[in-house]
């Protein structure tokens, strides 16, 4: 088994005075591809914030290629080579496409990440409109926009955050396809998504949370013997 990127134990957190996560355990591989299920409120997407230390309070262990990350601040966690790409994309509109990528400062251990011109070759269509302003892209142009953005960091493990939701369906098979490259180039990726049957062929695992808790995990060649189980936990 390949070295491990992310390592969570007893993970907590909190908004405000909400408990929201109630001892969260999971571990990614370098490499991998991992995916958490699970339905709206459950916790998931409350599990990639408090990775990067974006809740309120979290108390238990996240270690990020070895290194604890519980008591860093945000901006030193991202420079563990994080990239998070929130449901919201967060691009700014009042800059160009290109703008947009040229961004963000570099992260992680090797320093810069992918060139523009890399960029490009994997995202024609930004190519394409690299002088739009952001807000003028389609829904599928700014979620390439949001992932490209943090491929230019050197980051290298992803947390993606329902990067299909709302989008047409050749728009979430570019996505999907996206996704492959980026495994086989050796980046590791953590997705938080709705739609299983996007996620399914793409995860090596998988992680359903309910109520701020793991309930199940499972690997990838297992999935047909837990159709049930995930038609009760999650009406998939």
């Amino acid at each position: 088994m390949s070295a491990v990127a992310l390592e969570i134990k007893g993970l907590n957190a909190w908004y405000g005075e909400s408990h929201i996560l109630h001892g969260i355990d999971l571990t990614v591989h370098k490499g991998e591809v991992v995916t958490l299920l699970g339905r709206n409120g459950a916790g998931r997407t409350t599990t990639l914030r408090a990775i990067l230390g974006l809740t309120g309070a979290r108390t238990g262990s996240v270690r990020i290629g070895g290194v604890e990350a519980i008591d860093m601040p945000t901006f030193k966690i991202a420079k563990l080579g994080v990239g998070y790409c929130p449901e919201e994309r967060g691009i700014f509109a009042s800059l160009s496409c290109e703008e947009n990528l040229l961004l963000p400062p570099p992260v992680g251990a090797l320093g810069g990440g992918m060139s523009l011109a890399e960029i490009y070759e994997m995202f024609p269509n930004l190519l394409e409109r690299r002088n739009s302003p952001g807000t003028r892209l389609s829904g599928g142009e700014q979620q390439m926009l949001a992932v490209a953005r943090i491929l230019r960091t050197g980051a290298n493990l992803l947390l993606l955050d329902e990067i299909s939701e709302g989008l047409a369906p050749v728009i979430v098979q570019a996505l999907g396809r996206m996704i492959k490259m980026l495994k086989s180039k050796g980046y590791t990726i953590v997705m938080v998504e709705q739609n299983f049957r996007f996620a399914a062929p793409l995860a090596d695992r998988f992680y359903v949370v309910e109520h701020g808790q793991i309930v199940e995990h499972f690997d990838a060649a297992e999935l047909p013997s837990k159709q049930a189980v995930l038609t009760e936990l999650l009406g998939v």
